[in-house]
């Protein structure tokens, strides 16, 4: 049986102290380096592997220093501080002694309490009917996911025509189907191209230079998700001066916000 691409780039070498080998795949190449959210996926495998680690994701901060190249890389998770209720994690990639990536991570205790939603799911049709786009654009790592867009589809570059806004709506798992958990849901947070692209419907240079990732569900609810697709919406905030922010909300198929994320992204004319 052949491992998933998800969990092959998951595969982490214990080195001690803190210490995880991995190597990039190329299954999730991007234009340049491989796709940021198998990062961010990757830094939380850390914390989940080390012997110190307690409770579950709460947050998950990535800051994209620098391309990260083919072949071996180096994750350092450091427990900061841990409470009785949270436990505080810096992370740092490197690569030929260098750092590609920083980042922080919070987890915790979770416990039952009182709960109520404020925000709700966008009403759109269920995942099957709605066709999978067999449109992608001519990098690896969207392959890894089925993509079924309810609203602002891949760009179109042939008409650069300015939009109103820059939202896009859709229905997304991994791709071969995998059991949701908090990397896979680190991963995904991240599918959206940049909300510039969506706005001017043109190619336009650009990078998430950092990204943090919020999660509401526990273990036992990202199983009960299973493989079936998750309802993702992203926006952009505002645009200026090189840069811009997106946020986005991953849904379960039954009207459970999962996570939200908020990014900053370059981008330049």
């Amino acid at each position: 049986m052949s491992i998933h691409p998800l969990d092959a780039a998951l595969a982490l070498e214990p080195l001690g102290e803190g210490r995880f080998g991995g190597r990039t795949h190329p299954d999730w190449a991007n234009m340049v380096g491989p796709f940021g959210g198998i990062t961010a996926a990757q830094l939380l495998q850390a914390c989940l592997l080390h012997p110190q680690r307690q409770g579950e994701p709460l947050a998950l901060t990535v800051n994209y220093a620098g391309a990260i190249a083919e072949g071996g890389f180096e994750i350092e998770a450091a427990p900061a501080r841990t409470t009785r209720t949270t436990q505080h994690w810096t992370l740092t990639l490197r690569q030929g002694g260098e750092v590609c990536s920083t980042g922080s991570a919070v987890f915790a205790i979770r416990r039952p309490t009182w709960s109520a939603p404020e925000l709700a799911m966008p009403a759109v049709p269920p995942a099957d009917q709605v066709p999978a786009e067999s449109k992608r654009p001519p990098v690896e790592w969207p392959r890894r996911y089925e993509f079924r867009f309810v609203e602002g589809g891949w760009p179109d570059y042939r008409h650069a025509q300015e939009l109103p806004d820059s939202r896009t709506l859709l229905w997304v798992r991994d791709q071969p189907p995998r059991p949701l958990d908090a990397p896979a849901l680190a991963a995904i947070a991240d599918v959206f191209y940049p909300r510039v692209f969506r706005r001017r419907q043109r190619f336009t240079p650009a990078g998430t230079v950092s990204i943090t990732t919020y999660f509401h569900a526990d273990a036992a609810a990202l199983a009960a998700q299973g493989t079936r697709p998750l309802l993702a919406v992203a926006t952009g905030r505002r645009f200026t001066l090189g840069f811009f922010d997106q946020s986005a909300e991953l849904w379960s198929d039954d009207g459970h916000l999962l996570a939200s994320s908020h990014q900053v992204v370059y981008f330049k004319e």
